[in-house]
Parts: structure tokens; sequence; C-alpha cells
């Protein structure tokens, strides 16, 4: 999301809808637009996954390098993502929106009609870069059309069950349609929902832009973006081949000294991509800790979930993606739970507590069997699916409370760059154990444990850090 999120010098039609929560009928309208182009991204995000290894066998890419297949869209997704939200902002998120949807559909073109791993490969990188214009520039034109209040609640809600959904029936609609009509009908897919969306959109979609003319920090866009591309990329070839490597530990290196110096440079920065003061707080500072942990770990169990299924127990696509069609109607059924639980729990508890749950249910996964274990990893995935959510919600609301409202820009900021992140290094990390060597079943297994142990001891990292008590 764009660091500011200020309201539009003029104000847009929708937003002047009866302030009950109503929305008018071009209210409405518009809402469908911008939530359709978040559900698409969702749906990009899963609508693949229970179709790599079909995906491997036709293009000649190996099960290490499958996890490519979801690196090249992360990465750029999530390293773009602030400077595009930045460039929005000064030059105008309408324009913006709709650049990216139309490399958004040009992109899922060419990974449709990819004919060989290198054009597959840069039609979803180039997808990872269309969503990374989308979703800031999406988020803001919602905040800045929908005045504050019940109507921007609603918008945000109906927008947030649309994103759950998307992931849930992009897991059911990539087995079906990868059984019935191979993989490069989900890529298809894609396509045409990019030209239905950029097809509606010019016409309903009001413009806006900041008045206060903040300065494009290029240096931190730089640094943080390479730093990323570099540390993932050598950590991905070093599962492959080790870290013995010239451009492994060159790679290496070089994303560290990017890292520091993006640190470096946003302590400096007039108008910084991230807040590093803001970080100090410490409710921003292991709310977003939590939030990394929440998203890099489940991406990573339901990757290595869908070799195990496909390639361990011979599931078709369509059975596995019915699989984690349970688990998208189950954090479904979480999300309509999660604000009376944190009402009465509260947003930093909740969070542990749902941090912890997932690192258990994911331990549980670690009694599946090489012969049977599509009901168990149904039953366990589910259920830490559902703390999952749980954590999503609570550490946004962790984050960004108690935070003043001149501010609130630069935290949402930093929950929507934490889940891009988080997507982005889970499978790089982790996920990639399990394509390497011959005994995928223990190698999954060991990405399991690996995973749990991380999950639960965040969770107990959170819990100190929160409740530690200001001097």
């Amino acid at each position: 999301m764009a660091i500011d999120t200020p309201t539009a010098p003029a104000t847009p039609a929708a937003a002047r809808a009866p302030q009950d929560g109503r929305l008018s009928g071009r209210a409405k309208l518009v809402l469908f637009v911008l939530c359709a182009a978040q559900f698409m991204v969702a749906l990009d995000f899963s609508v693949l996954n229970v179709a790599l290894p079909v995906l491997g066998d036709d293009l000649g890419l190996s099960r290490s390098a499958l996890q490519w297949a979801v690196t090249a869209f992360a990465l750029p997704s999530g390293g773009f993502l602030l400077l595009f939200g930045r460039i929005a902002d000064l030059y105008g998120r309408k324009k913006l929106f709709l650049t990216g949807l139309a490399l958004f559909g040009a992109a899922s073109l060419l990974a449709a009609l990819a004919w060989d791993p290198a054009s597959f490969l840069t039609g979803r990188a180039l997808q990872g870069l269309g969503a990374a214009v989308i979703v800031p520039t999406g988020m803001s034109l919602l905040t800045t059309t929908f005045p504050e209040g019940p109507q921007r609640d609603r918008a945000l809600g109906i927008s947030g069950t649309l994103l759950s959904l998307g992931f849930t029936v992009g897991m059911v609609l990539g087995g079906v349609m990868t059984d019935t009509l191979g993989w490069r009908s989900t890529m298809g897919l894609l396509a045409v929902a990019a030209v239905i969306v950029l097809a509606l959109a010019p016409g309903l979609l009001p413009e806006s832009r900041t008045s206060d003319r903040p300065r494009l920090d290029i240096p931190g866009a730089i640094t943080v973006t390479g730093g990323l591309l570099a540390l993932i990329y050598s950590l991905s070839t070093a599962a492959q081949r080790g870290f013995g490597g010239a451009d492994v530990c060159g790679t290496l290196v070089a994303g560290l000294l990017l890292l520091a110096a993006f640190v470096v440079v946003e302590s400096k920065a007039a108008a910084p991509l991230v807040s590093l003061p803001m970080l100090k707080r410490r409710t921003v500072a292991w709310g977003n800790l939590g939030g990394l942990v929440t998203f890099s770990m489940m991406s990573t169990v339901i990757f290595v979930l869908t070799l195990y299924l496909q390639e361990v127990l011979g599931l078709s696509s369509f059975r596995t993606g019915l699989v984690f069609g349970v688990q998208g109607v189950m954090s479904a059924v979480a999300g309509s739970y999660a604000a009376k639980v944190i009402g009465r729990f509260g947003a930093r508890r909740t969070l542990v507590v749902s941090l912890l749950g997932q690192g258990l249910f994911i331990a549980l996964l670690l009694a599946l069997g090489r012969e049977s274990g599509a009901l168990l990893a149904t039953v366990a995935v589910s259920l830490a699916s559902m703390c999952h959510l749980g954590a999503i919600i609570s550490y946004g609301l962790t984050v960004t409370s108690g935070v003043p409202d001149e501010e609130q820009g630069l935290a949402t900021g930093l929950v929507t760059t934490t889940q891009q992140v988080g997507i982005t290094i889970g499978i790089p990390l982790l996920g990639v154990l399990a394509t390497t060597g011959d005994d995928l079943f223990h190698r999954v297994r060991t990405v399991l444990l690996i995973d749990a142990v991380i999950v639960v001891a965040a969770a107990a990292l959170v819990a100190v850090g929160l409740g530690r008590r200001k001097a």
C-alpha cells in the first residue's frame, strides 16, 4: 500500500453516498471493479499451485526449479510494492491502476502461451510487477473513494472477504481447470479477467493523488528491491547447488549489503519508503514480526503439501484443489468470527494464540504417512489456516492501534509490505528443501518440522515483546 492515503482533492461521487454504510448504485460498481482486481491478484497466488507438477512436466521444469513459478511472481510483487504506491500518490492512482491491469493481462497471456521455462517465468515475473501496481493503487483508490466510517468499513470488509475467497476459489478452480483444460487455462483465465476489469475501470474510477507531492525515494526503492532479489536468488540457488558457487556467495553478500544500505538510506531520507522511527514502536515491530512469520511459513506449508499430495500420495490436481478448498472455507469461517474474538480478548493476545495454534497444527502434519494422509492433511491445514487468518487480522490491528492519524498511512504501508515480503521469502527459504534430493516424503516432513518450530518460537517472542511494559 502507498505510504500516504490522504483524501483526494475532489470528493468522488461514490463518497457522496449516504453515511449509514449504504452504497449508491455507482458506488457499488466502483467497489466491484476494485474488488474484482484484488480478487484477480489473490486468484493468481493460488490458481497455479495445484498445477505445479503438471506444469513442470510440460515445460521441462525440474522439481527443484518449480518454486520459481511462485517466486518469480512474488519477488517483484513484494519488492516494488512501496515504490509503485508512492508513484501513484504523485502521478495519479487511477492512471497507474489501469497501467497495472494492462501489464497483468499481457503477462498472463504470455504465461499461458509459454513455450519454454524462460518465457513462462518471464510472464510470471511481469504478472508480479503488474500486481505490485494493482495492489497498492487499488487499496488507495478504495480508501480515498469511500469516506472514513461505515462506508469504508463495509467496503474494506467486502474487499477482505473477496481476497480470502479468491485464494480458496483459486485452489479449487486450478485443480478443475488443470484436469479438464490443462494448466495453461489457469493463466488464460487471468488474462480474460484483466481485460474485463480494464474495460470497466476507466469510466467508473475517479482520479486521485496526494496534494503534498512527497519526494520519490528512488535510492530506497533500488536498495530494498535489489537486496531482496539478490538474497532470494542466492538462497534458492544454494538449495540446488550449495553455497560453493561464486554466483551464490556473491549475490548473498550483495543482497545483505544492499539491505544494510537500505536501512542507512531510510534513516536519512526526507520521505522514506519505510519509516524507521515507526518500527521502534513495540506494537509495530513485534506485530510485523508476527505477520512476517505467519505469511512466510503458511505459504511454505501450502507449497510442500501440494508436492506431497500429488507426488507422494498420487492425488490428481482436482482432488488436491478440494483439500485446499476445504482449507479456504474454514478460513472464511474463522474470518467471520475473528472480530468478535479480537473484541473480547484483544488483538495482541489473539495474535500470540493464533501463531501458537498455527505452529501446533502444522506440527500435526508430521503424522502424515507415505501411503495415506489426505484426510489428516485436510483437517490439519484447515485448522492451521484458521489460526493463520486470526494472526493476519490481529497483526494488522496490533500494528495500527495507537498510531496517530497522521502516521496511519506509514503503519498500513508496513502491514502490506510485511504481507508481500512474507509471501516472497517463505518458499525460497524453506520450500526448496523439499525439492532437492530423492526422498521427497522425508524432505517434506523436515520442512514441516522446521516450519512449526519457527512459528511457535515467533509466538513466544511476540508474547514477550508485546508484554514488555515501557520503562
